[in-house]
């Protein structure tokens, strides 16, 4: 009894120490974006002023209506044609038994190595070949192909997993293939393609680097791009910079608060598939 109270006891402490770590940063942004513009805030000191309209100055500096816009044109862009591929390929690796799957497989795994700083270079003189600088599809196509390996790897994880016996089933009753995949397994694996959207739609609306990198204009970037805005010749708007990071996050965090149970149901059985 003794042991597991300390335990117990230990287990709280260290979920109250991630907890504070995890929430250091959020406080240090609201706080920072509630002084005067123009200032350098000292610390983590509440201003004896809060500038509550700082949250829609810098809605309206950085022009985020708009970039709200596209980034929603962004996320439609990338988030259905990557689940579609996803789950055409997950299915092939995991439940079909097709020749050179495990080789596939293992290209895809070595794809999660692939450092999207290591790639940015190359990836924008590609991007200029073909006529795209400067447009959502140059973000769109670059992002649907570097989260390709995550993706398959995730739908394979689910598939494997899948009893031979169903999809005996069904040929017997004269299904092909493609009935197969659409009429049996997508249905059954739409726990796991949720989660997968859930997860493409959050690394998408926070894509920053190829935004900057490959859109040189600001209307035509993810929200993430809008920080730019705040950044002037000389220097920066500290508290305007801290309001517009804590605008761009607010809709990442909803989907992660409405979704949380299925977000983190779908980690569990991803750790423990495959």
């Amino acid at each position: 009894m003794i042991t597991a109270r300390r335990e117990a006891w230990t287990g709280r402490v260290l979920l109250v120490l991630l907890m504070a770590i995890t929430l250091l940063p959020f406080l240090s942004l609201f706080v920072t974006a509630l002084h005067p513009p123009g200032t350098y805030p000292p610390g983590l000191r509440w201003p004896s002023d809060p500038h509550w309209g700082n949250f829609l100055q810098a809605f309206q500096a950085a022009r985020m209506g708009e970039l709200l816009k596209s980034s929603t044109l962004i996320v439609l862009g990338v988030v259905p044609i990557s689940l579609v591929i996803a789950t055409m390929a997950g299915f092939a690796i995991g439940h079909l038994r097709t020749a050179g799957r495990n080789v596939v497989f293992v290209a895809f795994v070595l794809g999660l190595t692939l450092p999207f700083e290591g790639i940015i270079t190359p990836l924008y003189y590609q991007v200029r070949d073909m006529g795209l600088l400067n447009t959502r599809w140059a973000i769109i196509l670059p992002l649907i192909g570097l989260f390709m390996p995550f993706s398959v790897f995730w739908m394979r994880a689910h598939f494997v997993n899948m009893p031979e016996e169903l999809s005996e089933s069904a040929r017997i009753d004269g299904a092909n293939v493609w009935q197969l995949f659409w009429r049996v397994h997508v249905p059954l694996a739409m726990p796991a393609i949720s989660s997968l959207a859930i997860l493409l739609f959050l690394w998408t609306w926070n894509q920053f680097l190829l935004a900057i990198v490959l859109v040189d204009d600001p209307l035509k970037r993810t929200m993430s791009g809008a920080l730019g805005a705040f950044q002037g010749q000389w220097g920066t708007d500290i508290p305007l910079l801290c309001a517009g990071s804590l605008l761009i996050l607010a809709p990442t965090l909803l989907i992660f608060l409405v979704f949380q149970r299925r977000f983190v149901t779908a980690l569990l059985q991803g750790s423990l598939k495959g």
